[in-house]
């Protein structure tokens, strides 16, 4: 069997954002419950820590409950959150199909503020295609809400 039949092509959602607020700041808005739930959606047990499990709870669809599962992989405070992303069902097609990613938040210092960059990885295609193009529209408009509730914090 050749490789390129092996292969699955991978898409990957990059946000690269850089707002006036301290890196402490957007750490707090990327990891504080209440602050969460004010830019994307409520999360249930959330915590910082490697290891913790969460979840979110978004539209259900076919066999799809809804539940986002996730699962905290890396902490660095004020630099790096890591974290699983899995949704979906293996039975639905489109919205609510299956999805196994990984959401990567890295903060940087920069003259006057943070550097704000969010991968969100391993969309396959086209299985998570309308994933894909959902949420590439999502956040674009989530992002900079970080920065606007980060600004709310100082």
């Amino acid at each position: 069997m050749n490789n390129a039949v092996l292969k699955s092509d991978t898409q990957d959602i990059v946000v690269d954002e850089v707002f006036p607020h301290t890196p402490e700041t957007i750490w707090k808005t990327l990891t504080d419950n209440e602050l969460i739930s004010r830019w994307i959606m409520v999360p249930e047990g959330f915590a910082p820590l490697k290891g913790k499990h969460f979840t979110f709870q978004t539209t259900p669809a076919g066999a799809w409950d809804g539940m986002i599962r996730c699962q905290v992989l890396e902490v660095v405070p004020n630099e790096r959150l890591v974290y699983s992303w899995v949704s979906g069902d293996e039975g639905n097609v489109g919205y609510g199909s299956r999805l196994e990613t990984i959401v990567t938040w890295s903060l940087s210092k920069v003259g006057g503020g943070t550097r704000i960059r969010m991968v969100h990885s391993g969309f396959v295609m086209p299985k998570n295609d309308t994933a894909f193009q959902n949420m590439s529209e999502g956040w674009k408009k989530v992002v900079p809400q970080i920065g606007v509730i980060a600004g709310d914090q100082e």
